[in-house]
């Protein structure tokens, strides 16, 4: 593996999530993000980016909302990729015929199950939306496609309603069923007992599509792929309605790093990743992992000085493996060693009593909240002279 260390309690896991395929979903889910809007230019360059790291399945729209977006939907469809093409469509026979005018690979046929949705949003009973969603479904096979059935709100559906109806599905022909946790309610532990007892049921491949309301979307994704989840849905950054989706770098990383899984080419995640910020206008936050701007910082002397020995102590995987770089940061916390460290490495040898004093400029600096550049860092060693 090309991370620093294999996982050490990896042995201990059963199963492992081995059988597996990515759908990301960062072209509809994301752009349903408020205010996020990608043009068609923007969407082919992130579609072109999922394809080079390695990504199965692209969901590249929801194709009946405009003829702007169906045009783009039809157009990643004929781009040529690897990966293959999917969209979104709702339980109505007009959204299948826009998938087939677009040429997709496969469609995502979507109902809500939950007693919440069907009462406040369809206004019908279970009995009306499943036959409608039959019908649909009987009518997207017919004329060859692929589905993935999907339950919205799955994880506030009565798991035994949820049971028959992926059931039924399995039996009108569908290729995938898909839980998803529309307003991410579930934990690891529920998300994993959920899987469990669907794959009980339905011998159709299952998929996994998790929000982070609760900030457990990821988690969730893996516990789900554990009990044996073959379709994983992402978006990149983690971008998406509300709090968002599961992330995609975090996950594939978690897969890397924790189960060796390692087809994906991740070197391109940082690259990717700033495509999308600059494309969505959302900020990565600084603490993000995987691609955060302090995802491979340090700052405490003790941390800095141990990983300008050996970059393991203080960091899971290197840097470079997802396209990013190791950043020393000079500050309050830092220490002489460290500071030592970065001074030689700009070129400069201090006597001790300079390096005091320096170290003394360097925590003033950064209490009084400014920031201790290099340029700054400069000046200070000039001042020393």
């Amino acid at each position: 593996m090309s991370d620093y260390s294999k996982n050490s309690f990896i042995q201990f896991i059963d199963p492992k999530p081995e059988k597996i395929e990515i759908c990301d979903v960062t072209l509809r889910d994301g752009e349903q993000t408020p205010g996020v809007v990608f043009t068609r230019e923007e969407k082919i360059a992130i579609a072109e980016k999922l394809d080079a790291i390695g990504i199965e399945v692209i969901e590249a729209g929801f194709p009946v909302v405009s003829p702007t977006e169906e045009a783009i939907v039809r157009e990643i469809a004929h781009l040529g990729l690897d990966a293959r093409i999917c969209c979104l469509a709702r339980a109505v026979a007009k959204d299948i015929d826009v998938a087939l005018r677009c040429d997709v690979d496969f469609v995502s046929i979507f109902i809500a199950t939950s007693d919440l949705h069907l009462k406040y949003k369809y206004h019908k009973t279970f009995e009306e939306a499943q036959s409608c969603a039959l019908d649909v479904l009987d009518y997207a096979k017919d004329h060859g496609l692929t589905v993935r059935f999907a339950a919205e709100d799955a994880t506030r559906t009565d798991i035994n309603t949820l049971r028959n109806i992926f059931k039924t599905a399995e039996d009108h022909g569908a290729d995938y069923v898909s839980i998803a946790d529309t307003v991410g309610i579930l934990n690891p532990s529920t998300a994993f007992y959920l899987v469990s007892e669907i794959k009980k049921s339905v011998k159709t491949k299952v998929c996994i599509h998790c929000h982070n309301d609760l900030g457990m979307a990821v988690a969730n994704t893996i516990s789900g792929a554990e009990a044996g989840a073959f379709q994983l849905h992402t978006t990149v950054n983690g971008i998406g309605e509300r709090c968002g989706n599961a992330s995609l770098e975090e996950l594939l990383v978690s897969l890397r790093v924790l189960y060796g899984i390692e087809r994906y080419d991740v070197s391109m995640l940082s690259e990717l990743s700033k495509l999308v910020e600059q494309y969505s206008g959302i900020p990565i936050p600084r603490t993000k992992p995987i691609v955060g701007a302090n995802a491979f910082s340090h700052e405490s002397g003790i941390h800095v000085a141990a990983v300008l020995e050996n970059p393991m102590t203080y960091e899971l995987f290197a840097p470079e493996m997802v396209g990013g770089k190791r950043e020393i940061i000079i500050g309050k916390h830092t220490g002489s060693k460290a500071l030592k460290g970065v001074v030689e490495k700009m070129g400069y040898d201090l006597t001790r009593e300079q390096m005091c004093t320096l170290l003394d400029k360097v925590k003033k600096c950064s209490e009084a909240k400014r920031k201790v550049t290099c340029d700054r860092l400069t000046e200070f060693i000039k001042g020393l002279e």
